[in-house]
């Protein structure tokens, strides 16, 4: 272990250091994994197995000095629809395969492709699952019973309105008294943890003084075994796992962008850069064994990972020894979970949510009124009101729709002529007019990149002009830094077209462009004698294979060959000669 790049200069001084941040981050860990558990659908002990071995898996096999993995907020809503669609037992199922998944995208190098989700659509459905979670807890901070879960928003909002008559006020206290402890302890005392001690003190309240007046995880559940499960293989048959494909691969793409930003968060925090790559391989393993042992789906946590480095961790050990720390409390301390009151959990994942939400950054985007904005909120409205794996979906269809859109615009295709008001004669295309327009040679500057969503934009611009029947078509195509086969085919048209009457120089073309022209035998179609690294030897060339004759008492005088060309011996042309240069 210690060969570790990320074990690099370290020594017996930094063991304390872990030893005390990886405690500390344990004891943080317990009642989160218990909350997200029990938010899941599932029983809160297999929140405390996923903390166990996900945890000590990330940081022994990740590629990050401090990541602390395990279960998490995001995961809340879609492992909540797959156990309510699925099962428990498919989750496992479920949450193995996300581990293949995220295993092969680390052995393949594919972390640094997390990188090009668009913000709007991480910032939309971390916000909505913020909403789903805080809103999820309701019932159980006001105590209410008779309660039907649902994967649908609208249906757990119509529940809690219809039992609201069920409140209970001995709930209500008990989670604002977990909720004040929360709030107040960072104020008071900021390296202890708030969770776990509004968890303590409002447990303890609910124990000594109304006992049997609010529902508890003993009550509820039953008694948390204090020992890790046996090994299970879960039942697997080719049918589900086509069917959990989908929701698996959901996991897997959120447990990626969760942990890699994590990650970053991290690198921030210490000056120092994780391999992308190698902590996909560490998430794919740990959700691969964790699953083996009952746990759910588990990602680097940010919060407990910025605290494990608050609390002054050098190393991975530290989330080994957080997981070790958890294991230890289980083995020990497992039977007095039981008397922990619902309400005190429901303050727990409402404070989650609230640091999860985005609020700043979701105002921030929205107050743009741009195309991201709608990108966002289609992603926030859909991840609240119909479910994450749609709203992923739809999100990155929208935000490729609009990139595509957006690089569309950016594609110029227009006439233009030399300027001789500049010394060298810059080639611009504002100065074209009726009445100053060569007949015979047309010139196009293109800008932006040909691809599939401009090309026939640019094939339309061009082609409504050849109905002048120039004799020569000159493209300048230095500022076109890509083009795809699409663009190719709508050049080519063009070349087959002019070609039939004409001849197409062009000139400036960039390697990539010229490597797809190459590939594809369209430019020995037009011919390397015709491609110009300059456009003022494509221009020379040009007006060397004019149709002379045309040029005799031409008055467009586009180029400074015209007054030879032009050779009428009129006074009036010769004055506008004078003029014109």
């Amino acid at each position: 272990m210690f060969s570790d790049k990320r074990f690099h200069q370290y020594s017996l001084s930094s063991v304390p250091k872990d030893v005390l941040s990886g405690i500390i981050v344990g004891v943080i860990a317990i009642p989160l994994g218990m909350a997200f558990a029990i938010a899941s659908g599932v029983k809160p002990e297999y929140g405390i197995y996923t903390t166990i071995v996900a945890g000590i898996l990330i940081s022994l096999f990740g590629g990050s000095k401090y990541q602390i993995g395990g279960p998490t907020g995001a995961f809340i809503p879609i492992l909540f629809g797959i156990v309510m669609t699925y099962g428990y037992e498919n989750l496992l199922i479920a949450g193995f395969m996300a581990g293949v998944m995220l295993l092969f995208m680390g052995i393949f190098k594919l972390g640094s492709l997390i990188k090009y989700i668009p913000r709007p659509v991480t910032i939309g459905f971390t916000t909505g699952i913020a909403v789903v979670i805080f809103t999820g807890q309701v019932d159980s901070f006001l105590g209410l019973t008779g309660m039907k879960k649902h994967e649908e928003f609208i249906l757990n909002l119509r529940e809690i309105v219809v039992h609201i008559d069920s409140i209970n006020l001995w709930s209500i206290f008990t989670a604002a008294i977990c909720l004040l402890t929360i709030i107040l302890t960072p104020r008071i005392a900021p390296r202890v943890p708030g969770p776990l001690i509004g968890l303590v003190v409002s447990t303890i309240t609910a124990t000594v003084f109304f006992p049997s007046e609010v529902a508890t995880i003993g009550t509820a559940y039953g008694q948390i075994p204090s020992t890790l499960p046996q090994l299970h293989l879960p039942n697997v048959n080719i049918e589900m796992i086509i069917t959990l494909l989908k929701p698996a691969f959901i996991i897997a793409m959120l447990g990626g962008i969760e942990s890699l930003l994590s990650a970053v968060v991290a690198d921030g925090m210490t000056n120092s850069r994780h391999n992308s790559n190698k902590e996909l391989i560490g998430q794919g393993i740990a959700n691969m064994v964790t699953p083996l042992f009952g746990g759910i789906p588990a990602t680097g946590a940010i919060a407990r990972t910025a605290t494990n480095i608050k609390n002054g961790a050098v190393s991975p050990l530290s989330g080994i020894i957080h997981g070790v720390f958890v294991l230890l409390v289980l083995l020990f301390l497992a039977p007095y979970a039981s008397y922990i009151p619902l309400a005190s959990m429901a303050p727990i994942l409402m404070v989650v949510a609230w640091n999860m939400s985005e609020r700043k950054v979701f105002a921030h985007i929205l107050k743009t009124k741009s195309a991201d904005t709608l990108v966002l909120l289609v992603t926030f409205l859909l991840t609240v009101f119909v479910n994450l794996t749609t709203a992923v979906e739809i999100g990155l269809l929208l935000s490729a729709i609009l990139f595509v859109k957006r690089m569309s615009d950016m594609v110029i295709t227009a006439k233009a002529l030399p300027n001789f008001m500049h010394k060298y004669g810059k080639v611009e295309p504002q100065i074209v007019s009726d009445t100053h327009d060569c007949p015979q040679i047309s010139i196009y500057n293109i800008e932006g990149p040909l691809f599939f969503g401009a090309a026939q934009t640019f094939e339309k611009t061009i082609m409504s002009t050849i109905n002048y029947r120039p004799k020569i078509l000159l493209l300048r195509m230095s500022r076109v830094p890509f083009m795809d086969t699409t663009g190719e085919a709508n050049l080519a048209s063009i070349v087959s077209h002019f070609s039939k009457n004409g001849i197409v120089l062009i000139s400036g073309i960039n390697e990539q462009p010229k490597g797809v022209l190459l590939k594809t035998g369209l430019y020995d179609v037009i011919g390397a004698d015709y491609f110009y690294e300059h456009t003022g030897d494509a221009i020379q060339f040009a007006i060397e294979h004019l149709e002379k004759n045309k040029c005799i008492g031409c008055k467009h005088f586009a180029f400074r060959e015209c007054e030879k060309l032009s050779a009428t011996g009129s006074l009036d042309v010769k004055k506008k000669l004078s003029a014109s240069y």
